[in-house]
């Protein structure tokens, strides 16, 4: 069962107890990314994520390795333009160690200058790395595009220059001031004892009472961006004005883009790859947040075969708007979201993960029966309507990276 607890300075701890296991996943989260920093401080979300590893006020970066080593467990963090997490998986046994390292490095890391002239170099490499993988570029220039002027389109890892700017006493400062117990949540799944919720619950109460930043209004703006480059293929993203985080359209939605372009019995991959020939990859996505959302379609395929398969991904969008899903689409799409859930269930770090990201963005997490009773629960009405809503042709917006064609030609194909 999954349970919770607001502490009084507001942090909050969810957890869920795995009798049959004899591991356990802990993780520490906060409501902040790249969408709540200032222009100067781009990217400082993520570079607070790595220097958190550079080492703490007791322990150097190779300690904290060679703990974890010796406890064989793993610890990794991951930034998203409206959180950040930092989690640890270890076995039952070794928890509180866990809990004590990852702790440390959460709340006492030690940003010394010289590792921050280090990390900095690591991370304009990361920043090029993604630059030079069109697959990632054409969804960060969609999002730059769609959410121009806004802070969604930045980037999540900054710019070089944002990060020149940004020093190692500036960036511990913004941490201080950003990373507070209102948008703190620490989620637990796996085997534990009451002992290590008494550990964690000491550790959040030490935490001045304090309440994050509310994040600048972002909305969706039609917009097309052309990137060439000398790429064998081109990869090219449709995007739609997707919803926002919320609970009552969540599973319509996610059955109405697996039905369009999840798994190999979509509609988009048997018409535009398998009846045709004409991409090797193609499918449908969601990026949603608080207060706006993305809906797109992916495709990577050769310049030759690009105009025809833009054609037949409208034609098969529009039939989808007019038609909605087939029964055998529901009950197959149903299946899918329902096997996810409950094989996740089997994954210590997916349920620490799940229970954790639901409390952050949705304020609670439901137990799976109850998710399984909603899935089952939407009807081809309500996915119909939420395909009518997302996917307005008025509203396209296009990302292309490779030997790209002019941009009257796609606004021809798509508007």
């Amino acid at each position: 069962m999954i349970q919770t607890k607001t502490l009084p300075n507001g942090a909050r701890l969810v957890h869920e107890y795995m009798e049959h296991v004899r591991s356990a996943a802990v993780a520490f989260w906060v409501g902040h990314g790249s969408r709540y920093e200032p222009e100067g401080m781009a990217g400082a979300s993520h570079a607070i994520e790595h220097m958190v590893f550079k080492g703490t006020e007791t322990r150097t970066a190779a300690e904290l390795a060679a703990e974890m080593d010796a406890i064989g467990g793993q610890i990794n963090a991951y930034t998203t333009k409206e959180s950040t997490c930092f989690y640890a998986h270890a076995l039952d046994s070794h928890l509180p160690a866990a809990i004590d390292l990852l702790s440390d490095m959460f709340f006492h890391p030690r940003f010394h200058k010289e590792d921050w002239e280090l990390e900095r170099g690591v991370i304009i490499e990361e920043i090029a790395m993604y630059e030079d993988q069109p697959e990632d570029l054409v969804y960060q220039n969609l999002y730059a595009s769609v959410y121009a002027g806004m802070p969604l389109g930045m980037s999540v890892l900054g710019t070089k220059e944002s990060l020149e700017g940004i020093d190692a006493a500036g960036l511990l400062a913004y941490k201080n001031r950003n990373y507070c117990p209102g948008g703190i949540i620490v989620s637990l799944a796996g085997h534990y004892a009451p002992s290590d919720l008494a550990q964690i619950e000491a550790l959040l109460s030490e935490i001045p009472a304090s309440e994050p930043s509310p994040a600048v209004p972002c909305f969706y703006k039609p917009a097309f961006h052309l990137c060439e480059k000398p790429i064998e293929q081109n990869h090219l993203c449709l995007g739609f004005p997707g919803l926002p985080i919320g609970r009552e359209h969540m599973y319509a939605y996610r059955i109405a883009m697996s039905v369009l372009g999840h798994g190999m019995s979509s509609r988009l991959y048997q018409t535009v790859r398998e009846q045709n020939g004409l991409c090797y990859s193609v499918y449908s996505y969601t990026a949603g947040h608080r207060d706006t959302g993305v809906a797109g379609v992916y495709l990577a395929l050769g310049r030759d075969t690009e105009k025809q398969a833009l054609e037949l991904t409208r034609n098969v969008v529009e039939t989808f708007v007019a038609e909605g899903p087939t029964e055998p689409e529901m009950s197959r799409a149903r299946e899918q979201q329902k096997a996810n859930i409950l094989m996740a269930l089997e994954s210590t770090v997916h349920r620490s993960s799940s229970i954790g990201d639901s409390t952050l963005f949705l304020g609670d997490a439901l137990e799976p029966d109850e998710v399984i009773k909603r899935i089952d629960a939407v009807t081809r009405d309500e996915v119909t309507e939420i395909a009518e809503r997302v996917f307005d042709f008025k509203q396209v917006s296009l990302s292309a990276v490779g030997k790209t064609d002019t941009e009257a030609c796609y606004r021809s194909l798509l508007g």
